[in-house]
């Protein structure tokens, strides 16, 4: 049968062993059995029937490789047995099996393709997952014996990850409820977030995590201030709520006080606090918004990515835009001027994954070629210097084969898995 990029589209009615025809770029027919691994880590559906979303027609294969970091390492967040800055990427072990990575401000966490999960860096709230709290570890330590983690993502002193079977769990820094187990008790081992098994995508952030039901509804808890949750209020919630009735929220992240995500419907939008221009909406920079307000009028949006107190998002045409604080040209647009709307990083439409970190960025244009911009005061440019700061992006090296890059919004570094 034919297939296009007009989706969703359902295969709940195939039957066992049927296959089709998928262009995944490993071969010339594509021809993959729908209860194939690789289909369903790509539909991100660990069991049961399979509907594609509108956007799987453009996603890559599973990304694995090597894992390399650079910048800030004092706490072991590197992750290369020692603990001091680095001013260009070092490799992580020799392992070249990592398809899942994520950097905090204090720690790192990455996924094997053996379904295995490893953290390091500072553990002082348990934030490791391998307890007791206080614990500081400069390479990747496993967090248990389990094989089925799919997904993990660092916030500030707690982590969270979702395991192939839908299900939530999170641990370390249990303060104003951001663990999600409707307390604020701190965990030194991951604990599950309720018993719902649909959990697609979660992202956490300063003191608070969103996340992104398999059905596409979006879901905020923890630290309820600026209106950071987008419940239309600054409450803080120790469980997740779901934001609005909507079903069509498609990728989120989770900044520092402000959030922002893409639907299905290429729209773009953002919450919480305003000051900065973070939020895009080219209103004063004083105004919080406490419940998701869209971002000018676009529909051609795919990507965003939330750092300390700006975005970077890419459209489909592959374009990079950013807004926001500009104080270390973490914009990547020239200047150090602020900008409460989103501006192009330059003229090319070869982007393909952004990333934003304290007051840095990185992404990935769709030849493999890894770029950086903004603050190196750490070396987390990743280009062999501390100073001065790149206000345009600066590409990483000579190489063609970046598969993806992580740089969360409390990080001075940048993680990143090479192919």
């Amino acid at each position: 049968m034919a297939l296009n990029s007009s989706g969703p589209i359902s295969l709940a009615g195939a039957t066992a062993g049927e296959s089709i025809a998928v262009e995944l770029g490993e071969s010339a027919t594509g021809t993959i059995a729908l209860n194939d691994t690789i289909v369903r880590d790509l539909a991100e559906v660990s069991s049961g029937a399979i509907t594609m979303p509108t956007d799987f027609w453009g996603k890559a294969s599973i990304v694995q490789g090597g894992i390399w970091t650079w910048g800030y390492g004092p706490q072991g967040q590197i992750g290369d047995n020692a603990s001091v800055n680095r001013s260009s990427p070092v490799q992580v072990g020799a392992l070249t099996d990592w398809v899942d990575v994520a950097m905090s401000s204090q720690h790192t966490g990455g996924i094997r393709a053996n379904g295995t999960l490893w953290m390091w860096g500072s553990g002082y709230f348990g934030q490791l997952g391998i307890g007791p709290n206080y614990i500081y570890r400069s390479s990747p330590v496993q967090v248990g014996a389990l094989t089925n983690w799919s997904q993990v993502s660092t916030g500030t002193q707690f982590s969270a990850a979702i395991k192939t079977t839908g299900s939530l769990w999170m641990w370390g820094r249990g303060t104003f409820g951001r663990l999600g187990n409707s307390n604020t008790i701190d965990r030194s081992s991951p604990v599950q977030v309720g018993i719902s098994t649909d959990w697609a995508q979660v992202s956490s952030g300063f003191q608070q995590s969103s996340a992104i039901k398999t059905n596409g509804t979006l879901w905020t808890w923890g630290l309820g201030t600026l209106g950071r949750l987008g419940h239309n209020d600054t409450i803080s919630r120790s469980s997740p709520v779901q934001v609005g009735a909507l079903s069509n929220w498609s990728q989120v992240s989770t900044g520092s006080r402000s959030a922002a995500a893409v639907k299905t419907d290429g729209t773009l939008w953002t919450w919480g606090y305003g000051q900065n221009g973070r939020l895009g909406l080219n209103i004063s920079k004083f105004i919080d918004v406490s419940s998701p307000t869209q971002v000018g009028a676009l529909t051609n949006w795919s990507q965003v990515a939330s750092g300390a107190d700006f975005c970077i998002a890419i459209k489909t045409d592959g374009t990079i835009w950013s807004w926001g604080s500009n104080s270390s040209t973490a914009l990547g647009i020239g200047t150090g001027l602020e900008v409460s709307s989103p501006v192009q990083i330059g003229a090319l439409t070869n982007w393909a994954q952004p990333a934003a970190g304290k007051q840095n960025s990185a992404a990935i244009k769709t030849d493999g070629t890894l770029w950086t911009w903004g603050s190196s005061s750490a070396g987390q440019t990743g280009q062999n210097l501390r100073t001065p700061n790149l206000s345009s992006p600066v590409q990483v090296g000579a190489l063609t084969t970046w598969g993806k890059v992580s740089a969360q919004y409390g990080a001075d570094g940048v993680i990143a898995i090479k192919q």
